[in-house]
């Protein structure tokens, strides 16, 4: 009990800690139960796949796809009875975590120095080619001990504060360019205390400081004779090349809880940008809902004055007074001509209602896994848990979708209403899955490990045929059973005649104006996401991201309400699909913003780089238009 409570008060502080940061509106709450240990005692470390950087030389990425600790062409030294696999979540196998035991032994607070992994590794000139190459690209080792990644030390260079940054480099550059291949670490692993007798201790940190050592010899019983740093290694492309793995182990004391060990690795870039971008974007809003509110309160305003001298016109007329009516005044004009057919249904109500009802499914499950984040309960120290969440949520809301599309779809007249079942949940999943599938193709081809395995994915189309079509078949029939939406107004027989309108509202310029201002509500959050995704580093800024997620949100419906009053007011009532697409552009920003990342941070060559980044992009793009054009039609 009392360590029970010792740790919630260690919890609640580190809760209160963060939550009272200028610069922070999220919180990180303990995902899972501390390890103590014994002096002594061996501290598993396990090891993962090798990813991809943002190089420090040029401050670019230089590939997209991970490797395998255990490659082949690595030559990293193996336990004795071989690589064993370490069991993960749904999200970490598919955000490409390969995790698997390694030959380290790492003795709880025993200081040792030049221990030899395994016996010399020959590097032929095929794999010394491929290493360097991955050296010259920024690959990142990563290793994770009693769940903490090991980080290496880094500066940022605005604020010049120093933070942990996981990964660290398979190689480094010296004077002249060449590449060279670290193989020696300094294991730093920062323990505190732990238990009323302190016997015990708990992994609060850890560093790696990586070496290049060309002379370093096994000695024999683990032990070995470690080089000089003034002599590297540099891998021959033309021979063999001999490699003594090496490590060195130093066990610090550190008054770091652990209930806030991972403050250290949660690193705001400049966090006065995160505040511009709020304030700039909540300007937006507030802009934006005053121009719709000056804007409706005025029609309305018009239009009960108007009624009014009608009425009083009327009244006079039966008392027998006369009256001055103004030239017109029962004359309709703009957007009140065309209240006969405002409510006429939209062409393609099927497909317009089955993406209505997946974007109404997204939107719920995006604000959802945003508020569990934000309450700290998708913590880092789950990896992968947040990906798991978004898969179960998304499923769960099938029903929601269902319903959704269904209650559009018989408001708009339709009449396949067994076709719309069956799409509602089979449209936008089956073209993600088939993106996905596709792209996991050109991953597994170019062997790396961050290909989804096949169990894997049958996995998550089990599951999504299993909960998610019931569910939303669910939904449909609930909504079939219930009256469709009336409509304040009769739609009249006969459609009425469109007049020409002006340029800004023809289709492209009015739909590119609709979905840039959602789309700056969140570009600077967005961006960093970007950063976050592509270099494996880790984002926990979901306070200042549901901020910007609602805004985006409330900024859509604006934006959409505009763009549909002045579609009436010149006499269109087409604006079923308008107000989808304007308002779904935000995806469509969303993929070029993603390409303008391309240029200025990511360098890579070869045809399967490209076509990963661009299909990921493209897929994530149509996952955000599909969620923001729902907002304005519901």
């Amino acid at each position: 009990m009392r360590k029970t409570a010792l740790r919630n008060s260690e919890t609640l502080k580190a809760i209160l800690l963060v939550a009272l940061s200028s610069y922070s509106t999220a919180f990180y709450l303990p995902g899972v139960a501390p390890s103590s240990y014994t002096f002594d005692a061996i501290v598993p470390l396990h090891v993962n796949a090798l990813t991809p950087a943002i190089a420090q030389r040029d401050d670019q990425l230089h590939a997209i796809v991970s490797f395998d600790y255990y490659h082949h062409a690595f030559r990293f030294c193996r336990p004795e009875n071989g690589p064993e696999w370490v069991r993960e979540s749904l999200g970490s196998i598919i955000f490409g975590d390969r995790i698997q035991t390694s030959p380290f032994q790492l003795h709880m607070a025993r200081n040792e120095t030049c221990k030899a992994l395994c016996e010399t590794q020959k590097f032929d000139a095929r794999s010394a080619k491929f290493v360097n190459r991955k050296i010259w690209q920024g690959y990142d080792i990563n290793w994770l001990v009693d769940g903490l990644p090991a980080a290496q030390l880094l500066q940022d260079p605005l604020t010049q504060e120093l933070f942990r940054s996981p990964g660290f480099p398979l190689g480094q550059f010296d004077k002249n360019g060449q590449t060279l291949l670290n193989n020696h670490w300094e294991i730093l692993i920062d323990i505190h205390k732990a238990g009323i007798t302190g016997k015990q201790y708990r992994v609060v940190g850890i560093l790696v400081q990586p070496e290049s050592y060309r002379d370093s010899k096994v000695l024999g019983d683990g032990k070995a004779e470690c080089g000089d740093s003034s002599q590297p290694l540099i891998l021959n492309e033309d021979g063999e090349t001999p490699v003594t793995w090496t490590y060195s182990v130093y066990w610090r004391l550190s008054d770091t809880a652990w209930a806030t060990r991972w403050d250290e690795y949660l690193h705001v870039y400049d966090p006065k940008i995160h505040w511009f971008s709020l304030i700039n974007s909540s300007i937006f809003v507030v802009l934006l809902v005053g121009m719709v509110s000056m804007i409706l309160l005025r029609a309305l305003r018009k239009d009960i004055e108007r009624y009014n001298r009608l009425d009083s016109y009327n009244l006079d007329d039966l008392t027998g007074t006369s009256a001055v009516v103004e030239d017109g005044v029962q004359e309709d004009s703009g957007w009140k001509l065309v209240h006969g057919d405002v409510f006429r249904s939209a062409r393609y109500p099927l497909l317009l209602s089955v993406l209505l009802g997946n974007g109404a499914q997204l939107f719920i499950m995006t604000g959802l896994t945003l508020v569990f984040a934000l309450l700290g309960f998708l913590s880092p120290s789950n990896r992968g848990f947040l990906a798991t969440v978004i898969l179960l949520l998304y499923t769960i809301f099938g029903f929601v979708g269902g319903y959704v599309s269904s209650r559009a779809y018989k408001t708009f007249g339709g009449e396949r209403w067994k076709l719309n079942i069956i799409l509602t949940p089979v449209l936008v999943p089956v073209i993600v899955f088939t993106t996905f599938f596709f792209l996991n193709l050109w991953v597994w081809g170019k062997g790396s490990s961050g290909a989804v395995p096949l169990t894997t994915m049958i996995a998550i189309v089990a599951i999504w045929f299993i909960i998610s079509v019931p569910l939303s078949a669910a939904g449909s029939w609930l909504a079939f059973k219930q009256l469709a939406f009336s409509t304040p107004t009769k739609v009249n027989q006969i459609p009425r005649q469109i007049p020409p309108c002006a340029r800004s509202l023809r289709p492209l310029p009015s739909l590119l104006m609709t979905g840039v201002l959602p789309f700056g509500a969140i570009f600077v959050e967005l961006y960093f996401i970007m950063s976050s995704l592509w270099t494996g580093k880790i984002y926990y800024m979901f306070g200042f991201l549901f901020i910007c997620y609602a805004l985006m949100i409330i900024t859509t419906a604006c934006t959409t309400i505009l763009l549909v009053y002045f579609l009436l007011c010149a006499e269109d009532y087409r604006w079923h699909w308008r107000a989808f697409l304007g308002a779904g552009m935000t995806g469509v920003y969303v993929f070029i913003m993603a390409l303008g990342f391309w240029m200025m941070r990511v360098s890579f060559g070869g045809l399967t780089g490209a076509v990963l980044y661009v299909g990921y992009s493209a897929l994530v793009g149509f996952l955000v238009f599909v969620l923001t054009g729902k907002d304005p039609v519901l």
